[in-house]
């Protein structure tokens, strides 16, 4: 006989007897047009972007917070937080909550995978509504975090993968981007444009990458324009891709060549984001 699934709070009381739908909150924690959760958990600041809250959403003693992950009907797990209180931020037009992750739960953050179909857009729900339909679907021997480097052709990096991807120095894909020059791709997800860029010398891709990472335009003119006028958020909407690699020994000339070629090819001094 195939045993039933395990219910996700059933499964929390065994680290935390006091984990009850009853005083708990659950958050499902989704993208909100700016910044995509996920993304924000592998960058290690989930916590700071979750307290900060439009309504108050946290008014029980616990949350759980569960990340949307691309499959269907499956959520990461970020942990149990005991929530202390909150204050209003008149610059900021919102909540800010005071939040303590419970360390009871901590082993399981990133590696618990919950299964659960979330009824219309509600992020905030009172667990023990839901408690029956929330269940464990699997643990992760480890914690989830960036994939390795997967080959230059598949390279497809938002801005916020590429900040993390930088400022941890992931080793696959320094030592991948760092290897080589080349040509690379931005598209502006907000308006279908594109900028097409060159890379060449010591620390390849990957040193040209990091002053995109470090500035949001890597000193590019349109670039530059773009983000003055709507603000260096406006860099969220970027996606980073390779269109071809090349010998980092390979002279300028060629790989501006080479760039040339792209810019024709793709149009983009004019329909795009190349001033030259």
């Amino acid at each position: 006989m195939i045993s039933p699934p395990m219910r996700l709070f059933d499964f929390l009381r065994l680290l935390d007897p006091a984990v009850t739908p009853e005083h708990t909150k659950l958050h499902l924690a989704t993208g909100n047009g700016e910044d995509h959760p996920l993304d924000v958990y592998l960058g290690g600041w989930f916590d700071e972007w979750q307290r900060w809250q439009s309504r108050r959403n946290f008014e029980r003693p616990r949350v759980l917070s569960l990340i949307q992950l691309p499959a269907p009907g499956q959520w990461l797990f970020a942990g149990v937080y005991a929530s202390l209180g909150h204050a209003w931020h008149d610059e900021r037009a919102m909540y800010a909550y005071e939040m303590e992750e419970l360390t009871s739960c901590r082993e399981m953050s990133g590696r618990l995978v919950a299964r659960f179909e979330r009824p219309g857009r509600q992020s905030y729900l009172n667990a023990e509504t839901w408690a029956e339909a929330l269940l464990l679907d699997h643990v992760r021997a480890e914690r989830l975090t960036i994939a390795d480097f997967p080959g230059f052709r598949a390279v497809d990096l938002s801005k916020e993968q590429l900040d993390i991807v930088t400022s941890q120095a992931l080793d696959s894909w320094k030592a991948a981007l760092s290897s080589v020059a080349g040509v690379y791709l931005i598209s502006d997800a907000g308006s279908g444009k594109r900028y097409v860029g060159s890379a060449c010398g010591e620390g390849g891709i990957w040193q040209r990458w990091c002053d995109y990472a470090a500035t949001g335009h890597g000193g590019n003119v349109e670039l530059v324009r773009l983000l003055a006028a709507e603000g260096l958020q406006r860099a969220w909407q970027f996606r980073f891709s390779i269109l071809e690699i090349a010998d980092i020994h390979d002279s300028q000339e060629s790989i501006l060549a080479r760039e040339s070629h792209w810019k024709s090819v793709l149009m983009t001094r004019r329909f795009g984001l190349n001033a030259n």
